[in-house]
């Protein structure tokens, strides 16, 4: 069953037991799907879908930043509840240590294509690959820092 198939599943289950607010972000989740669907023409797959959870956090975690800022705590306890319906779709992410360790073997393999050591003018380079290789199995905000701290030594 794909990723897309089972968040399916889940919304039809949530409508079964009534319960709005995981049905509205399920529901949220699909449409953004669609969208991608219909403006690139194309079928999604699981690392397209994850990649969309993961542009989906992003932007309840900024709101629920924007809303704490202004008071407002009824909106950020409402996307903070988004965010764990939607968490609950993205594979197992990687510990820090195993973040740092795929992230080295990276810059190692980069450094060998170089046939040099890799710098930190070569940033992009091993971002691009980072990003292919660990969508969705890691934070790229913490894959960025762990980047810089291994392009560094």
């Amino acid at each position: 069953m794909t990723l897309k198939e089972q968040i399916t599943e889940d919304m039809k289950n949530a409508m079964r037991a009534r319960d709005s607010e995981r049905l509205g972000t399920i529901r949220l989740l699909l449409a953004a799907a669609k969208q991608k669907e219909v403006d690139e023409r194309v079928v999604l797959d699981d690392a397209a879908m994850v990649a969309i959870i993961d542009k989906l956090i992003k932007q309840r975690k900024d709101s629920v930043a924007a809303f704490t800022q202004a008071d407002r705590m009824d909106l950020a306890n409402k996307e903070s509840a988004e965010i764990q319906v939607l968490q609950a779709y993205l594979p197992q992410r990687l510990s820090a240590d195993e973040l740092t360790a795929a992230v080295l073997a990276i810059v190692a393999e980069i450094g060998a294509e170089l046939g040099r050591v890799v710098g930190p003018g070569d940033m992009g380079k091993v971002m691009g690959t980072v990003k292919t290789r660990l969508a969705g199995k890691a934070d790229m905000g913490q894959v960025s820092g762990a980047v810089k701290a291994a392009l560094s030594h």
